[in-house]
């Protein structure tokens, strides 16, 4: 199976670039588990797919630990029938759902946002389970699982809202990303992620 990301960062700070370094270097902490590659729009990060997360979410939590206010934008794909599988990308550790097994009460067991960041932020997220079968069911279990993991905002046109402490909100995204889907299928999620904006909401 081939999974991966593409993000780019967004500090809205006048020392964009050392931030966005700081970003950059904690991704160092992955380098034996993810393939890499960063040029002037985004960084590519190819792996098993709950490595490639926790590594994004630590880029942005590093990113945004000065106190401005910092956009993560990503696209997240597995499973691409368009992609060459890639040994990296094995995942031994995790599971695949069962057939006929509660996605939501599955997902809940697997969500584990481990110690808080304590850098508050909201997402939304969009996801895209391609190629299954009752799609909307799957999607509306995703929906339910955000609400039960006490990280849903609201709905949004194309999205779902999410609020809370940083590590809690990648790792219902990691939930969202693995578990809504067939072990097999192409899934593809984009987010996009908000820490210290100036609005507050």
């Amino acid at each position: 199976m081939f999974s991966g990301t593409q993000f780019s960062l967004y500090p809205m700070t006048a020392e964009f670039v050392p931030a966005i370094l700081r970003g950059i270097a904690a991704l160092d902490a992955y380098k034996d588990q993810v393939r890499r590659e960063t040029d002037d729009l985004s960084t590519l990060m190819v792996g098993p797919p709950d490595t490639i997360v926790r590594a994004m979410r630590d880029a942005f939590i590093a990113t945004a630990s000065k106190g401005d206010h910092v956009v993560l934008s990503a696209t997240l794909s597995r499973g691409c029938p368009g992609e060459s599988d890639d040994p990296i990308c094995t995942a031994e550790a995790i599971p695949p759902m069962k057939e006929g097994e509660d996605l939501v009460a599955s997902s809940l067991a697997r969500y584990a946002p481990g110690k808080l960041s304590g850098l508050k932020a909201s997402a939304q997220i969009s996801l895209y389970p391609l190629g299954t079968e009752a799609h909307m069911a799957r999607i509306g279990a995703c929906i339910d699982f955000l609400k039960r993991a006490k990280v849903f905002d609201r709905s949004k046109n194309f999205c779902t809202k999410l609020r809370g402490d940083a590590a809690e909100v990648f790792a219902a995204i990691e939930r969202s990303y693995l578990d809504f889907a067939p072990a097999n299928a192409h899934v593809v999620l984009t987010i996009t992620v908000s820490a210290n904006s100036p609005s507050g909401s």
